[in-house]
């Protein structure tokens, strides 16, 4: 048997590893009663399917999506437009509680949205761009109702979203998963849009990096914040997308070609970012003792990263048991930020492997205070402040310290939290961090964020009901409740891509 097959086989026997944690998975209505005798439901899981039924967005009768929020206090901005990123703890909800068909739907017509031509002025992007968010224009004279999508044309900083089509291929694998229905996935349409996003992706270029190099504001952080290079959360998504599109896509001959350039990119990329992504108290000391200007293959100071550049945040912040993967690692640029989304998709993805899974949760436990605060879930830490936040935001009004993605808590995080907490084997800090949101979330109104460096305020231009702080709620509350929910969203690690132990022949 080929590597390639070999590849396929193990990963699709690790994607049912997690039907076995309470038996087969069954779909239903979701009651809010626990089968586990985990907790008691909450009395706002009634209150939060209310509101996130309210969301729906229908067209030509058939429900295709949720909008961003549902909040008249102030002027609407593109928040009333389906988000693909934001869509997907709705569509993971929808999933769990036996609704398949608006999932379905999403992902057919977003599919359609990608077959579109795309320009910003006059220049024409890729094929496999996904769209960033669609909205569902009603002509009342005529009585027709047509979809404008944007690809960033006309986002702030006109930006593509570089994740949209990875958490397409991801929600596309949920859906295949939870329902059984794989003839969804094997439409041409289907495996058309995979096979265009995964060469996009895949091509090839100036690069010497597996990872993909982005610009600022291409995913959940959609503003000037210093993410540009190799960002860890696209980089966890990519990784993720290209496992998940190793199971979807058909090994025939349009196929076959995209699964090979997959598993090489796959080998490659994980031995990448577990090499020099991973920062523990060790890795954090060898840093400190760098020596610079190495040249040649034998280099262990491989990007050239100057010790002086290492923030004293980082040496108080990194406990002696725990670990994560930094921000962004590119010539000479160290970002040892905490992204939360990045992290958590890394053991999802089984890119961190058990012992870095059990290290994240590490960390997390020992910063409770930084990293979740009186409200899930720091967005980043820590936060950028006075003359960096000048220079690395461009003086961003919204983008202040410890507010929206500069230090800001998201509630929409803790679902992703969850997930990772359970695969983890620690749906404890889950709990716990599911306990303090719905203290309180309904009363404050679903905020879209909280700001201040224990996330004590609502954030001074969050949205209210905010569809997805809603649906991260209810698919954490779910998960929790029946764990053997977390394989849709989840793959177990693949043996052969298990990391050598040593960083490079010569350390």
């Amino acid at each position: 048997m080929s590597p390639r097959n070999n590849f396929y086989k193990t990963s699709e026997h690790s994607s049912r590893a997690f039907d076995n944690l309470d038996g087969v998975y069954s779909p239903g209505r979701w009651t809010g009663t626990p089968r586990s005798g985990y907790f008691e439901p909450h009395p706002i899981v009634k209150e939060a399917w209310e509101a996130l039924r309210q969301s729906i967005v229908n067209f030509r009768g058939q429900p295709v999506g949720t909008i961003a929020a549902l909040d008249n206090s102030s002027e609407e901005l593109n928040y009333d437009q389906v988000f693909v990123r934001d869509f997907v703890p709705s569509a993971l909800a929808f999933l769990m509680n036996g609704e398949p068909d608006i999932v379905k739907n999403f992902l057919l017509k977003t599919v359609f949205l990608q077959s579109r031509e795309k320009k910003v002025d006059n220049f024409k992007l890729g094929e496999g761009v996904m769209p960033a968010s669609f909205k569902v224009l009603h002509n009342p004279l005529r009585n027709t109702e047509t979809i404008l999508a944007d690809y960033g044309e006309s986002a702030i900083g006109r930006v593509a979203p570089v994740d949209s089509g990875f958490w397409w291929i991801i929600l596309l694998r949920a859906y295949t998963k939870s329902t059984g229905d794989t003839t969804l996935a094997e439409r041409p349409e289907i495996q058309r849009g995979i096979r265009l996003i995964m060469t996009l992706c895949l091509s090839e270029g100036f690069d010497t990096f597996p990872t993909l190099l982005c610009a600022d504001g291409c995913c959940m952080i959609d503003r000037r914040m210093g993410v540009y290079g190799y960002p860890i959360e696209i980089q966890a998504l990519f990784f993720m997308a290209l496992r998940c599109a190793l199971l979807l896509l058909k090994p025939d001959c349009e196929g076959n070609d995209c699964i090979d350039r997959i598993v090489k990119r796959l080998h490659a990329l994980s031995f990448h970012m577990r090499s020099y992504f991973w920062l523990d108290i060790k890795q954090l000391n060898d840093i400190y003792r760098y020596k610079t200007e190495e040249y040649s293959h034998t280099a262990v100071n491989k990007f050239n990263v100057i010790p002086d550049s290492l923030p004293d945040w980082v040496f108080d912040f990194m406990p002696t048991r725990g670990g994560y993967f930094i921000g962004n690692v590119s010539p000479a640029k160290m970002d040892f930020r905490w992204f939360c989304l990045g992290n958590c998709v890394a053991i999802l993805s089984s890119l961190a492997t058990p012992e870095q899974s059990s290290a994240i949760m590490d960390l997390i436990e020992s910063r409770w205070q930084e990293l979740v605060g009186e409200m899930p879930l720091k967005i980043c830490y820590p936060a950028m402040e006075s003359h960096e936040w000048r220079i690395v935001t461009g003086c961003d009004p919204k983008n202040t310290g410890w507010s929206y993605h500069n230090g800001g808590s998201w509630p929409v995080l803790l679902w992703l939290l969850t997930a990772a907490c359970i695969k983890a084997g620690r749906p404890q800090i889950a709990k716990r961090a599911t306990e303090l949101a719905e203290s309180r979330l309904l009363m404050d109104g679903w905020p879209e964020y909280y700001d201040g460096k224990l996330g004590r305020f609502v954030g001074k231009q969050a949205r209210k009901n905010q569809t997805w702080s809603i649906a991260g709620y209810l698919v954490a509350k779910m998960m929790l409740e029946d764990p053997s929910h977390l394989g849709m969203i989840a793959l177990e690690e693949d043996k052969q891509m298990k990391p050598q132990m040593k960083r490079s022949a010569s350390c």
